[in-house]
């Protein structure tokens, strides 16, 4: 193999814009901070991952976008079955590319009792591999990273539509306990 070629194989795998290694569990989750909202407010003060590593495991729950039928039906299967998650030492954090303000109302007028993060520049869905590309939407996926701060469980295709998405992510937390 000539050095050019192998330079720009060696370029694309370890430049910052070129190709990567997909999150695998039990490897530390990537930071953020974020806008949030919640029903009660908009806060002031972003979110930081760190912030919450090392008290509760934490639910990343990505999703397209606030407002639509499908997104509707995921936050609100997880409104509900919120009470099952935090007796499991968990809290749920909702992430797409809306505004603060869109966060607010939505979960106003769905009653939710976990903070929705504003990702509008999707920073932090490509950091979990859960941005597509083609559409310029967050995909729904789902992490669990545990008190460590490490990824404990990654759902690349949740699905609102299969009871068993939730019942894997339930089984997740309960084995971190």
């Amino acid at each position: 193999m000539n050095k050019t070629l192998l330079f720009c194989v060696l370029f694309l795998f370890y430049s910052p814009g070129g190709f990567t290694q997909p999150l695998r569990v039990g490897e530390p989750a990537p930071e953020f901070s974020l806008p949030y909202a919640t029903k009660d407010s908009i806060s002031r003060v972003p979110l930081r991952l760190s912030d919450l590593v090392g008290t509760v495991n934490i639910v990343l729950a990505f999703y397209p976008a606030d407002w639509s039928m499908g997104c509707t039906k995921e936050v609100c299967a997880l409104r509900d079955d919120f009470s099952k998650l935090v007796a499991l030492d968990a809290t749920v954090l909702g992430i797409s590319g809306d505004y603060v303000w869109s966060h607010h109302a939505w979960a106003k007028h769905h009653n939710l009792p976990f903070r929705l993060l504003s990702d509008h520049r999707h920073e932090v869905a490509r950091a979990y591999e859960s941005f597509n590309e083609q559409t310029n939407y967050t995909r729904r996926t789902i992490f669990v990273i545990n008190t460590k701060g490490t990824i404990a469980y990654r759902d690349m295709e949740y699905s609102v539509a299969d009871s068993l998405d939730f019942e894997r992510l339930r089984q997740a937390l309960s084995s971190i306990r």
